[in-house]
This record gives structure tokens, C-alpha cells and sequence, in this order.
């Protein structure tokens, strides 16, 4: 599982639906608490994509730094996935978005709520 990916405690989850030809199959996201490091802060995740379980991270100067860039980067690899392309990745419902905070120039991929978040 995912969890096993993070060397800090896993401080959120969230699960988003993939519908797929043979049913809906989740995405588990992990958020691990930020850590310092030798140039910083840094703030690992995790998404577990049906094939495989990609990890990533967000640095900062501080905890909160990290933890904010970590939230956009997961936002970048879901609005730019070939799952978000085809209309097959949901939280809630179809087309609300995910809930992640987004970098400005990835912003005209938003969909659903998400569009109403301008920070």
C-alpha cells in the first residue's frame, strides 16, 4: 500500500473514483507531514494510480510552504492525467473537480468547484 512509500506519518487521504471498463476502481492520494531536510522542507505523496503508485513531493523553505506546493503538485498530476483528459477521474461527483489547489498556469483545466477557488 501506499502508506509504506512515506517516511513521515500520512497526515490526510482522499480517494477519487476512476470509472473504468470493468467498474469503478479508487485512487487512494497520501499526504505525508512535511519534514526537514538538508535543503529545506519537504512534503512527500503518493497517488495510487490503478497500474502503478506514483510518488511525488512539494519543497519549501517551511512546513507550510511544502505542504502547499506538495497540494498543487498532486493537483497538476490529476488535471494533467489522461484519466482527467478522458472524464473518467471523480471526488465527489462528475466534473466538481478534486479540491486541490492549483498553480496559475494550469488553471484553465479546472473543472466543477475547483473553478471557484482563486488562491
Amino acid at each position: 500500500p501506499p502508506t509504506e512509500l512515506l517516511a513521515m506519518p500520512v497526515i490526510a487521504t482522499r480517494v477519487l473514483t476512476l470509472s473504468t471498463t470493468t467498474g469503478d476502481r479508487p485512487v487512494r492520494i497520501e499526504l505525508s507531514a512535511p519534514e526537514s531536510d538538508a535543503k529545506g522542507w519537504r512534503c512527500n505523496f503518493t497517488i495510487g494510480w490503478p497500474n502503478r503508485t506514483q510518488k511525488g513531493f512539494g519543497a519549501g523553505v517551511d512546513g507550510i510552504q511544502a505542504l502547499s506546493i506538495a497540494m498543487m503538485n498532486i493537483a497538476a498530476q490529476l488535471y494533467t492525467s489522461s484519466y482527467h483528459r478522458d472524464g473518467k477521474l471523480r471526488w465527489d461527483k462528475p466534473g466538481s473537480g478534486y479540491g486541490f489547489p492549483i498553480a496559475k498556469p494550469l488553471r484553465h483545466l479546472l473543472v466543477g468547484e475547483d473553478l471557484t477557488f482563486d488562491g
